[in-house]
């Protein structure tokens, strides 16, 4: 019996010492990148274990091929309670973006060592990738505590605030990111995108002009910066950022478009109409480049074009077109057209009724056109009605003539509709 139990164990402990050989040999294979090599040899052994699992995972973890490397680490758990094994399939399950199974691991693990800061943090980041601030805020505060100077857990604290659109505590945040690192540039293009929200055009300004010192082709900020410069009617200041936008993000039509409108802006026609028609070709579905070259064109008296390039836009445009009708109307008027010009001052007004300029033009133009003044002395009222606050001259204009109107049907003895 003596004799049985010592063959027995003689006979696993050279086993053991050929496992042993032969995952040396599958190290130095691996370590020199022969990793199919490596890959026969585990294979070749015959009584799995956690070892020969492991570590084909790891093989398989450095191909980037996870379904494989959560499969290995996935048995090799079954044979020992490895919290590296754990914390690396978690991983790979985020790479196979099955964060559930990821945070089901992070959790066991955080509920085991409390004190681990990394594994924390990394599944405060997977709450917030399911969506999850009720569980993700507690968590970066408890982080906050636990380490005060981490930028990082503030970052990602601002970033639950965000889901929850508590935008108070969202920006305290951020601002707090920023005092704990000023070149945290995702927080500080946060905060200058959340006080352009604002309206706080101060604070915009301070933020953006913080993180073009750090990343001068941030584009997000670049964008900002532009349309600031392009409200104060700074345009020259803005030509050379928008220049530089447009080669750094070749795909993004805004660059091209506020090129357009800024040369527009700047008398410049002939560069203008260069970049909206290079719009047209690069989307065709903006309907709004062949409004602008509708512009150009009424600018230069080419009503022909004028007419094309409003009627594409009126037709393609699916938003309010009351700027197309507004367009085309005027180039009607202009080539004495009362009445064609009537019907689309109409349409504009009709698009969006909160455009005063067109409900004017609609009753002076009735005004002059009908002799029947009751047509034009009805869209008066509504002018005075709804827009009396808008531009002083067109109310001026606009009650002297009511007031000429009523005279002249109260002298003739007629009833003027009210």
């Amino acid at each position: 019996m003596k004799k049985k139990v010592l063959i027995l164990l003689l006979f696993t402990i050279l086993k053991v010492e050929a496992q042993s050989s032969t995952f040396s040999v599958v190290d130095s294979l691996f370590e020199k990148g022969r990793y199919k090599l490596a890959l026969k040899k585990l294979k070749q052994i015959q009584l799995p274990s956690f070892l020969t699992n492991y570590k084909t995972a790891i093989i398989y973890e450095s191909i980037d091929n996870y379904q494989q490397t959560a499969y290995f680490l996935e048995k090799a758990l079954q044979f020992q309670d490895d919290e590296k094994a754990k914390i690396k399939l978690a991983r790979a399950y985020q790479r196979l973006q099955q964060t559930h199974k990821a945070i089901k691991i992070y959790e066991e693990v955080v509920a085991k060592d409390p004190l681990n800061l990394v594994l924390k943090y990394q599944l405060g980041k997977l709450y917030l990738a399911k969506g999850n601030h009720k569980k993700a805020i507690p968590l970066f505060k408890k982080l906050i505590e636990q380490d005060v100077s981490n930028a990082n857990y503030s970052y990602q604290l601002a970033l639950a605030y965000a889901q929850k659109n508590d935008r108070d505590r969202m920006i305290n945040s951020f601002i707090d990111t920023f005092k704990k690192d000023t070149t945290h540039l995702k927080a500080i293009a946060y905060l200058a995108s959340s006080f352009h929200k604002l309206k706080d055009v101060d604070s915009t300004q301070l933020f953006v002009e913080k993180g073009l010192l750090l990343n001068k082709n941030h584009i997000n900020l670049n964008k900002l910066k532009i349309n600031q410069l392009y409200r104060e009617e700074k345009y020259l200041e803005s030509i050379p950022l928008l220049l530089n936008l447009d080669t750094i993000d070749k795909k993004d039509t805004y660059s091209i478009s506020m090129l357009g409108r800024t040369y527009y802006n700047l008398d410049s026609l002939e560069q203008s109409k260069k970049y909206f028609k290079k719009l047209t070709r690069v989307d065709p579905e903006n309907f709004k480049a062949f409004t602008h070259l509708g512009h150009i064109a009424l600018k230069e008296k080419d009503y022909r074009t004028a007419w094309f390039s409003y009627q594409v836009a009126t037709t393609r445009g699916k938003e309010k077109r009351d700027e197309e009708y507004y367009g085309l109307a005027t180039m009607y008027y202009e080539t004495n057209k009362p009445k064609q010009a009537l019907v689309n001052f109409e349409k504009a007004y009709k698009e969006n009724y909160k455009n005063y300029k067109a409900l004017y033009q609609l009753a002076t133009i009735s005004d002059d056109y009908y002799k029947d003044k009751q047509i034009a002395y009805k869209y008066y009222k509504k002018y005075i009605e709804t827009f009396e606050d808008k531009d002083q001259d067109m109310t001026n204009f606009i009650k002297k003539r009511i007031a000429l109107i009523k005279e002249d049907y109260f002298m003739r003895g007629e009833k003027l509709d009210r």
